[in-house]
């Protein structure tokens, strides 16, 4: 029997891949994979600071990232990219790795807005939007929160109702990404027959998008309060295949999806963040890298980024399989960004005092990863939807 002698690996390439996920992956797979991350690199990362500190959202960036085949990626169609759920998460994953609020754009673009009329529009709808989305030349929102209706969306008051062969639309929605860019809005709205979804452009004379300007996340992307003032639209405004919470639901679920990759994305460039300083820094006359408390960090935040992104993959593959379940995706999204965030944080630590400015991102990850955990479900939200599933007696109320 011949044995095999490797090569022992470098401690850069332990660092780039320290479970052989590569291996795990298809040559498709890293070749999604490795474009949006030269993307980022070129494209993203030399302006990541500027954009946060100024809280700028270039919206020349959508038609960018349609170029990159990110916007509406796991949607299939003329004009629409069609890639596998793994994929899609591998993308996420690289853009979250530069700023959260950037995968954000692609989640609201694509797992949101898009998903809702490729899944109940009608064809006029679909050949009338997803093309030019896909492209990133007509930019969507997605219209659920409301300023008291968060994760209680059946709760909401935004009503429509008939007029003659018209809808008039009257509310208001909270924390809506995109809006003040976006050309449509899709908005969920009680009416006499329940909850429905409406495509509303955002010209339309009452539709008002105000930007939320004082925020201390998510700096690098855009969420607005909008208003509703007695807004007509036509009657095949509405999306005629979504009834009840199931529509928007079935969107949340495929954003949820992407965040269990994104989250991974800026834990791994955190940790990424705080090896290079610590072998860089040098302190008691040896780089801080050689320190045991130090290495015990690097261990414990690499073992956490490894198994995030094992069970992302994992859940990649069932959803490719159309096995994919509602609480699993929970499992994910409150496993994940909890494990983002304190990866985030200890990453910090080890950059000291330099790791509050925005020369180094660990921070800004763990400020942006506040809002991650917050919206598409909170922590406590996807705990009693997991509870749900192991006991049959949702504790919702």
């Amino acid at each position: 029997m011949v044995r095999m002698t490797r090569t022992p690996l470098t401690p850069d390439e332990v660092a780039a891949d320290p479970i052989g996920l590569d291996a795990m992956l298809s040559d498709d797979e890293r070749a999604v994979r490795d474009r949006v991350r030269a993307f980022v690199d070129t494209e993203l990362r030399p302006h990541l600071a500027e954009w946060y500190e100024n809280a700028v959202l270039p919206r020349e960036l959508l038609p960018a990232f349609g170029e990159l085949g990110v916007l509406g990626m796991m949607l299939a169609g003329d004009g629409l990219p069609g890639r596998s759920a793994v994929e899609y998460g591998l993308a996420a994953a690289e853009l979250e790795a530069a700023d959260s609020g950037l995968r954000t754009v692609v989640s609201v673009q694509g797992s949101l807005a898009m998903t809702a009329i490729h899944t109940f529009g009608t064809d006029d709808q679909k050949a009338q939007h997803l093309t030019g989305m896909a492209a990133g030349h007509i930019v969507g929102c997605f219209g659920l929160t409301e300023p008291n209706a968060g994760s209680d969306p059946g709760s909401m008051t935004t009503y429509a109702r008939r007029d003659g062969d018209d809808w008039v639309l009257t509310g208001a929605k909270r924390w809506i990404g995109l809006a003040s860019i976006a050309d449509i809005a899709v908005v969920w709205a009680q009416t006499d027959d329940g909850i429905r979804g409406f495509i509303v452009p955002t010209d339309a004379p009452g539709f008002t998008a105000t930007p939320i300007t004082a925020k201390l996340s998510m700096r690098a992307s855009v969420q607005c309060d909008l208003t509703f003032d007695d807004v007509r639209l036509p009657a095949d405004a509405l999306l005629p295949g979504a009834r009840g919470l199931s529509g928007p639901f079935t969107c949340l679920n495929s954003a949820r999806y992407g965040i269990v990759w994104g989250a991974m994305g800026a834990a791994r460039d955190s940790l990424e963040a705080a090896r290079r300083y610590a072998l860089d820094r040098v302190a008691f006359e040896r780089p801080i890298a050689a320190a045991q408390l130090t290495q015990a960090k690097l261990a414990d935040m690499t073992v956490q980024v490894s198994t995030g992104t094992l069970l992302a993959l994992h859940l990649g593959r069932l959803k490719d399989q159309g096995l994919l379940q509602p609480h699993q995706i929970s499992i994910g999204k409150l496993n994940n960004v909890r494990t983002a965030v304190a990866v985030a944080q200890s990453a910090r630590t080890i950059l000291g005092g330099n790791g509050i400015t925005g020369d180094y991102s660990p921070m800004r990850h763990a400020q942006n990863l506040e809002s991650v955990r917050t919206y598409e479900g909170t922590d406590e939200v996807h705990a009693l939807v997991i509870g749900s599933a192991l006991t049959g007696l949702p504790a919702f109320r």
